[in-house]
């Protein structure tokens, strides 16, 4: 099932979507990054400013979101086209 996550995650790369984890969370953003093991995106109706994210010193990176677990998907919907 990651393969699935991973897969459209690329293809959704730079797109604001919809992601609903096994844990009941909704998480919506545009996709900044993918990895082998992880998405990250940056919520939507935030900015990146300066390059370094949002600070907190913790998870966030050089302006590439938050991550969520490839193995926690559950559903991903593109929602950019209505944003």
């Amino acid at each position: 099932m990651p393969q699935q996550w991973y897969d459209a995650c690329c293809r959704y790369r730079g797109q604001v979507v919809r992601i609903h984890d096994r844990f009941g969370n909704v998480h919506i953003g545009r996709i900044t990054r993918v990895t082998p093991n992880r998405v990250y995106i940056l919520p939507a109706g935030r900015r990146n400013l300066g390059g370094f994210g949002y600070g907190f010193g913790w998870g966030w990176g050089w302006g590439w979101g938050y991550g969520i677990a490839l193995a926690a998907i559950v559903g991903i919907t593109l929602i950019g086209l209505f944003w």
